[in-house]
């Protein structure tokens, strides 16, 4: 840097410093100076904007804590307004993650605020409000459904039980000697010395149920 430029700096540090002297004896601490002089400036203060939320996200919801308990633990904050915990559209099963709405915004940021990190069942709480223009449209269809998991041991009971015709049947016996075949070839190759037992059955559908005349 040269003699002149220095000069030049000096120069512009100066009459920086004399534009952000004020009347009353007052100094403005600018937040940048420009690099080719010139008045410094001061960026102008941003207030940070309340989203106004009324809609909180819960993460890592412990097993066992379902609508009811989730919903008796934070009405203690305030009126709860709706609630729907995610759960698995097979089992039924929980996600561990759901929604909650409150009336007012100013209970949804103290909950938001207090909750945030809460331990609870060995599980810390991750709770956020969410801006309303984030809201998904379709986040509470159905919110008052309760889902019932599919009975699987219902229906296989049912299709074990169920009266088979002639072709049914004789597919049925066709896969379990095929079935005992490939493990007679399994029992071989081992190179152990087994007889399995014969499989004994009859090729006509037995009738589930009786009847009389």
């Amino acid at each position: 840097m040269g003699v002149k430029e220095r000069k030049l700096v000096k120069k512009t540090l100066k009459k920086a410093s004399a534009d952000s002297f004020r009347s009353d004896g007052r100094t403005d601490s600018a937040d940048f100076l420009p690099l080719e002089g010139g008045p410094a400036r001061k960026l102008p203060e941003q207030q940070v904007l309340e989203s106004g939320g009324t809609v909180l996200y819960i993460g890592r919801l412990p097993h066992g804590f379902y609508e009811e308990e989730i919903k008796g633990f934070f009405s203690q904050f305030g009126t709860v307004k709706r609630l729907r915990v995610a759960r698995n559209k097979k089992t039924g099963k929980s996600k561990h993650f759901g929604f909650i709405q409150f009336e007012s915004p100013e209970v949804a940021k103290i909950v938001a605020e207090t909750m945030h990190n809460y331990l609870l069942a060995e599980h810390m709480l991750q709770v956020h409000v969410i801006p309303p223009e984030n809201v998904h449209s379709k986040l509470w269809r159905g919110v008052n459904y309760r889902y019932k998991p599919v009975d699987q041991v219902q229906i296989q009971r049912k299709e074990h039980n169920k009266e088979r015709t002639l072709e049914e049947h004789s597919k049925l016996v066709k896969g379990i000697l095929k079935r005992d075949k490939k493990r007679r070839k399994k029992i071989e190759a081992a190179g152990i010395d087994y007889e399995c037992p014969e499989i004994v059955g009859s090729t006509q559908p037995v009738p589930k149920k009786i009847k009389f005349n």
